[in-house]
């Protein structure tokens, strides 16, 4: 079973996700907010820097080779540059970042903290991880569709 890093891992959208997730994944979760000492003891969160130190992608690298994950979903708005940035080092060891390319980060409307009943998407490479569907682009993130479906905002939590 492959498995998926979520950061911002004791926020609601990250159970959300994880919840869709369960049965295909193992979900891992990681936060550089203060994690409760009785999670941090299950073996199944980890403590991260923010995603503002230069350290930031480096870190959750190394914890993502450690823990043998396969894609890393960022839901930290100041998470995603940095790892968009780091894409291709990710890449080299064969771990999917789950947000959009450095140039196209940009043009994304941004969704912080949506409601639960919205329409999402966790594409990788186009696919949709949640579902069995396939996008008509290579896109990478956690999405949401428009009302006409053409368009995607891009979702995290706030700072």
């Amino acid at each position: 079973m492959k498995k998926i890093l979520i950061t911002f891992g004791t926020r609601p959208l990250a159970m959300r996700i994880a919840k869709k997730l369960a049965g295909k994944f193992e979900v891992l979760y990681a936060s550089s907010e203060e994690i409760p000492e009785l999670l941090l003891k299950s073996g199944n969160y980890e403590s991260i820097p923010k995603g503002l130190l230069p350290t930031f992608a480096h870190e959750l690298l190394k914890l993502s080779l450690d823990q043998q994950v396969d894609y890393v979903l960022p839901l930290g708005v100041f998470e995603l540059e940095p790892l968009a940035e780091a894409k291709v080092l990710f890449e080299e060891y064969q771990i999917a970042v789950l947000v959009p390319d450095k140039d196209m980060l940009g043009t994304f409307p941004i969704i912080e903290n949506p409601p639960a009943e919205l329409p999402y998407v966790l594409l990788s490479k186009g696919n949709n991880l949640l579902e069995d569907d396939v996008a008509e682009n290579t896109l990478d993130g956690l999405l949401v569709r428009s009302d006409s479906e053409e368009d995607f905002a891009l979702v995290c939590v706030s700072k």
